[in-house]
């Protein structure tokens, strides 16, 4: 089959989409990105997947919007696919009103979280309600990667059929190592009985930064390690404030990494993770930390209450606040034994749930792949 995986922009397709693209190729189909042009392209390109850019737009603009899904309607008519794969909530809208306007035999959806889930105004949550009801009408397999949500969807009548499939990541990249260990943290300044709290994100106010940096004040036998950039499509405000207090208040214990490519040795070099999001999907962020054999401290909201186990693998905090997070964060930095009992339950819970092949694998199934 000729199959296209639409998604918004270079970042979704290289860390969200790219492992169901292999595992597609790998079936001996014919497989084609499409996603708004970024560097982050460099890599499907390299392995040789053919990308189509499309001006994808991650806002509500119904120009920007126009403009898209023209491009997708002459891309579809032009390549004759005989399956459309979306993802995300605006660039999955019109990938699959695309694609039902342009007869493409089979269309498919995987939502990576609903925006009317997130907190924002009525307004805007009624309107992606309708939006994605709409959209359920012109999907064939209806995909989500949180169970809660896929609940949601046949509750609320947008997909009567729709599955929660998960998320993965490949165990053989991300795991213990103490080689990495030993060498990062010689290379960060982190001495062997330091507590190091990594956050691996987005820079963006949703992901709980905030409220982070605010907790990592009242932790004072912890470092944080900051990983992540904002993108050029991120909305909102920036945290420079935010930022430049915690660096003034906690000085060398802070470190702030940026983009990085070797993700896996950060998370074999740390001892907690921490992602106190305001809403997720499923955040892989959260698998990867699993797999690595760390504890994770998230909020109790969708997504992150599906992958951690209260006092099993980690601890949940509501979200937006400091004081629980803070409190969290103390009990882990002071008891290594407990971190390494929840770091060992959390990976062996990751290898059984969470493994990148056997997400991939179902997905494809389900796919009609």
């Amino acid at each position: 089959m000729k199959i296209a995986e639409v998604c918004n922009v270079d970042f979704a397709l290289r860390h969200f989409v790219l492992p169901l693209m292999r595992g597609a190729r790998a079936r001996g189909h014919e497989v084609v990105g499409i996603c708004a042009e970024g560097p982050l392209l460099d890599l499907p390109r390299a392995e040789g997947f053919r990308i189509l850019p499309v001006p994808m737009a991650r806002s509500l603009n119904p120009a920007a919007q126009a403009r898209a899904f023209r491009a997708l309607v002459e891309v579809f008519r032009a390549e004759k696919f005989d399956l459309v794969h979306a993802h995300m909530p605006i660039s999955g809208l019109l990938a699959r009103a695309a694609a039902k306007a342009t007869g493409v035999p089979r269309i498919a959806y995987t939502g990576h979280g609903f925006l009317f889930n997130q907190p924002g105004p009525l307004w805007r949550r009624g309107l992606s309600f309708g939006l994605e009801w709409l959209g359920g009408r012109a999907t064939d397999v209806f995909l989500t990667v949180s169970e809660e949500e896929a609940a949601d969807a046949r509750r609320l009548g947008i997909a009567r059929g729709a599955v929660g499939i998960g998320n993965g990541r490949d165990p053989a990249r991300f795991h213990p190592d103490p080689a990495a260990r030993a060498a990062l943290r010689a290379e960060l300044g982190a001495g062997e009985a330091d507590c190091v709290v990594v956050i691996v994100s987005r820079l963006v106010r949703h992901k709980g930064h905030p409220e982070l940096l605010r907790a990592m004040e009242q932790v004072p036998g912890a470092t944080l390690w900051v990983v992540g950039e904002r993108l050029p499509t991120d909305h909102g405000p920036d945290m420079a404030e935010d930022f430049a207090r915690a660096e003034r208040l906690l000085g060398p214990r802070l470190k702030r990494l940026g983009y990085r490519e070797d993700v896996a040795r950060i998370l074999a070099a740390a001892d907690v993770f921490c992602l106190p999001s305001h809403f997720e999907g499923l955040p892989m962020s959260v698998i990867e930390a699993m797999l690595t054999g760390l504890p994770v401290v998230a909020t109790d909201t969708r997504g992150p209450r599906e992958q951690v186990r209260e006092g099993e693998t980690g601890f949940l905090v509501p979200p937006g606040t400091v004081e629980p997070l803070a409190a969290a964060l103390n009990r882990l930095a002071g008891d290594p034994a407990l971190r390494a009992r929840l770091g060992a339950a959390g990976r062996a819970q990751a290898l059984e749930r969470f493994d990148e092949a056997r997400v991939v694998g179902r997905t494809l199934d389900l796919l009609g792949l």
